[in-house]
């Protein structure tokens, strides 16, 4: 199944584009609006085109029945194909349906309708990894984090015998709570089917993305096994510490950013070895050694604590105002100073017109007391705290405005209905996932 898209969520997948190729294959899918696919699932309420990759589409629906958003993916079937692309696909997607794991995103249907196939998935809100390569270098730490769950994912799926072949910043989720979820096996290979020949994708294609395909995927395609998701893995942890791809004769990334640890060095170098033979064998082999880092104290180039830091953060004042929800102090201890500034005129702003209401109303209450006229007075402090709620309404709101743009915000996938101003807690924690193992 020659598929290009990468995830579920509006930006990771218009980020996306045509980066998956296919024997030289780049002309883009022309997806079918919407009121057509509504006649062809009649038991979905589709909301709209969330993307389009080269091979197919995702789309936003509803299941009325289960009151469940879900993504909608389908692929066009080729004139030439749909005799024989059907049992292979109704085989491979019975296999993709049983990847249950809490780090890959959930097949929850698939079938065909005339002129498509069609996977009906979990709904991804959030954003990929990719906007976090390259909206700045993913903290040491975080990365160490990443790199876990996608083994978790990894090993899963292989002991199911499925690879996914197509692993790259697009295809990794993280969900509000940073979470992630590995997506689109649309170029997965069934291992230990019926034969070489019982695959959905095109026999004597090369299938993957450049610079995270593995030298074998190259020479040798029918026979790539599990072992080429690790030297993608390889160049997406790469990536993550240095902001760049390993091509050529690259430097080790301790080289690269002297933020990371020497220790580090080991661990990409051997995923990306050119000999299948050479690099890790299983995905659990690189959680293990990335779980020792994650325990370790830091050395070499991090000895002086910058490598297991939470990158670029530093303390700040309003971290400590009671009742604040953890996504606003994460967001105040990530601020660029563009953005302190800016937060230091909005909250001018918000607090010269508070006194500005307040002494107004005040003012009123106290002469119409002073001229006997209680009901009046009675009738403006009822005014004044309209106007007050209006006002306390639309000052959370601009707050709200304004920390969903910061791009620590917009590097999360924070938005203003995903974002938090306030909590029952005096100090609320950061969820567990999110802390990617902090204290």
């Amino acid at each position: 199944m020659p598929g290009a898209l990468s995830g579920l969520c509006a930006n990771c997948l218009l980020a996306a584009g045509e980066d998956t190729e296919g024997g030289g294959r780049t002309t883009r899918f022309d997806p079918p609006p919407v009121e057509r696919l509504a006649a062809l699932f009649p038991r979905l309420e589709i909301r709209g085109l969330l993307g389009v990759g080269g091979m197919g589409a995702v789309y936003r629906a509803r299941q009325p029945d289960l009151d469940r958003w879900v993504a909608l993916k389908i692929l066009p079937l080729e004139d030439d194909a749909r005799a024989g692309v059907g049992e292979r696909f109704n085989r491979e997607a019975r296999a993709l349906a049983r990847l249950h794991h809490p780090n890959i995103v959930t097949v929850h249907e698939f079938g065909q309708v005339p002129g498509y196939s069609y996977f009906l998935m979990e709904l991804v809100e959030g954003t990929d990894l990719r906007r976090w390569v390259r909206d700045g270098t993913v903290s040491p730490r975080e990365a160490l984090r990443i790199v876990s769950e996608v083994c978790d994912a990894l090993q899963y799926a292989h002991d199911q015998g499925v690879v996914h072949r197509d692993i790259k910043p697009e295809n990794v989720l993280l969900d509000p709570g940073g979470r992630v979820k590995i997506a689109d096996f649309g170029l997965a290979r069934i291992l230990g089917g019926a034969g070489e020949g019982d695959r959905l994708t095109v026999e004597g294609q090369v299938m993957g993305t450049p610079h995270y395909m593995a030298p074998e995927q190259v020479e040798r395609p029918l026979t790539v096994d599990h072992r080429a998701d690790l030297y993608a893995l390889g160049v997406v942890f790469y990536e993550m510490l240095t902001g760049e791809l390993p091509l050529g004769k690259f430097p080790p990334p301790s080289v690269k950013r002297i933020a990371v640890d020497v220790r580090f060095d080991e661990v990409v170098l051997r995923a990306l070895e050119n000999d299948p033979a050479r690099r890790y064998q299983h995905a659990s082999e690189i959680k293990s050694r990335v779980e020792d880092l994650r325990q370790a104290p830091p050395s070499g180039n991090a000895a002086s604590g910058v490598a297991m830091e939470d990158e670029p953060g530093r303390p700040d004042w309003r971290e400590w105002v009671p009742f604040q929800s953890w996504q606003a102090r994460e967001i105040y201890r990530h601020y660029t100073p563009d953005e302190r500034r800016e937060d230091l005129r909005v909250a001018a702003g918000i607090l010269v017109s508070f006194c500005f209401i307040t002494t107004l109303g005040l003012v009123l209450f106290v002469t119409l007391l002073n001229q006997h006229r209680p009901g009046s007075a009675i009738l403006v402090a009822l005014a004044y705290a309209a106007v007050a709620a209006v006002w306390v309404d639309r000052s959370q709101e601009r707050s709200r405005v304004f920390l969903a743009s910061t791009a620590w915000a917009q590097r999360r996938g924070w938005n203003r209905s995903s974002l938090r101003l306030f909590s029952l807690l005096p100090y609320e924690r950061r969820p567990s996932a999110f802390r990617g193992g902090e204290g």
